[in-house]
C-alpha cells in the first residue's frame, strides 16, 4: 500500500460513496489483482456500515496511513451524502479477525438487504459477516430457477441460497451444515422475509456421515453444492469434492439440475467440469454464471466459479 495505491483507493472510494447503492454492494476489489499495491484489501457497503477488511498484515506505517486516509474520508462530503455512519477495519490475517470500529458505535449485528431480501449478519465478532456478496448472482439465479422445485442445499451456512429458493416458489429445501449456529441464522433470515419454515429442513450433520438422511429425503430437482475451499477436519477441496460428485446421480430426479460452486483462485472452471464428468457423466454442463461486476478480477478463472450442470437430454 505504497502512497500511489492509496490515491487510488480514496478516490475509488469517495467515486462509489458519491453514488451509494440502496443495497449491500462490495465497493472495492482489490483481492481481483486489478489495482497494484490494494491485493489484500476490500471494502464493504453494509447500508450505512462500511467495513474495510485487510487479508494480510501491512507495514506499521502502511498501516496507519490507511487509517489516515479512511478517516480522512469519512470528513467528506460524499461519506455524508452516503449516509454511511459507522467505519469498521477488519485484519483478516490475524486469528480471531480481530476487526476495529474506527468510528460509529459497536454493533453486534445488523439487517442487510440484497435483491429486496432481508439477512442478518453479524459485525466484528465472526471472520465473516454470514452473507458472501460475490455469490449475489448465483442467489438470483436459484430465484428464478426455483419454482415448484425440491431443493437441496449444501454446506448452506446461513442458508442465503435456501432463502431466494423458498422466495422464487420452491417446493421445498433441504439444508445442510455441519454448524448449527449457522443454520439457525438460517432460520431467522427465512423468517425476516416471512416465510414458511415449515417449507424448509435444517440438518446440522456432517455430509460423508450423513448421505443416508440427505438421500432419503430426496430426490431433489435442483443440487447446490457451494463448499469451504478448505475447512480443518471436514473438507478439502481437492478430495472431497468428488465425492460429493460421485452422489449426484443417486440425489437428483431425471431431469435434476445442479449448481457447482467453487471460491478457490488456484483451480479454474476446468476442475468442476472434468470432476463432473468423471464422476456424474450423467449430466452436462449448461453455463457458468457471471460474477457481479462488482467482483472484477484480473484473471476470470481465479474469481468465483458458479456452474450450472443438467441431468438428461
Amino acid at each position: 500500500m505504497n502512497p500511489d495505491a492509496l490515491a487510488t483507493l480514496n478516490t475509488h472510494l469517495l467515486t462509489a460513496l458519491a453514488t451509494a447503492p440502496a443495497e449491500t454492494r462490495r465497493l472495492f476489489h482489490g483481492r481481483g489483482r486489478c489495482w497494484p499495491g490494494l491485493e489484500q484489501l476490500t471494502v464493504d457497503w453494509l447500508q450505512g456500515v462500511v467495513l474495510v477488511s485487510l487479508f494480510k498484515e501491512p507495514e506499521a506505517q502502511q498501516l496507519e496511513a490507511l487509517k489516515v486516509l479512511l478517516l480522512g474520508i469519512t470528513q467528506s462530503a460524499e461519506w455524508q451524502q452516503s449516509g454511511a455512519h459507522t467505519l469498521l477495519l477488519q485484519h483478516r490475517y490475524l486469528l480471531q479477525s480481530t476487526t476495529e470500529w474506527l468510528l460509529g458505535d459497536a454493533l453486534d449485528e445488523m439487517t442487510i438487504t440484497e435483491g429486496g431480501l432481508k439477512y442478518r449478519v453479524d459485525l466484528g465478532r465472526k471472520q465473516n459477516a454470514g452473507l458472501f456478496l460475490d455469490m449475489r448472482y448465483g442467489r438470483d439465479w436459484v430465484r428464478a430457477n426455483a419454482e415448484g422445485k425440491r431443493v437441496l442445499n449444501l454446506f448452506a451456512y446461513t442458508c442465503g441460497f435456501s432463502v431466494t429458493a423458498i422466495e422464487g416458489g420452491a417446493a421445498h429445501v433441504v439444508n445442510l451444515d455441519m454448524s448449527s449456529s449457522a443454520l439457525s441464522r438460517g432460520r431467522d433470515n427465512h423468517r425476516l422475509n416471512g416465510h414458511d419454515v415449515s417449507n424448509v429442513t435444517f440438518l446440522g450433520h456432517d455430509l460423508f456421515k450423513s448421505w443416508g438422511k440427505v438421500i432419503g429425503k430426496g430426490p431433489y430437482d435442483l443440487v447446490i453444492i457451494d463448499p469451504p475451499s478448505f475447512q480443518k477436519g471436514s473438507f478439502l477441496l481437492t478430495k472431497d469434492y468428488q465425492r460429493v460428485l460421485r452422489r449426484l446421480p443417486e440425489l437428483l430426479t431425471e431431469q435434476g439440475t445442479v449448481l457447482a460452486c467453487m471460491n478457490d483462485p488456484a483451480f479454474g472452471s476446468d476442475f468442476l467440469i472434468d470432476g463432473v464428468t468423471r464422476e456424474a457423466p450423467s449430466l452436462r454442463f449448461v453455463e457458468r454464471l457471471e460474477n457481479p461486476p462488482e467482483f472484477p478480477d484480473a484473471d476470470v478463472e481465479c474469481g468465483l466459479k458458479a456452474l450450472v450442470f443438467r441431468q438428461g437430454d
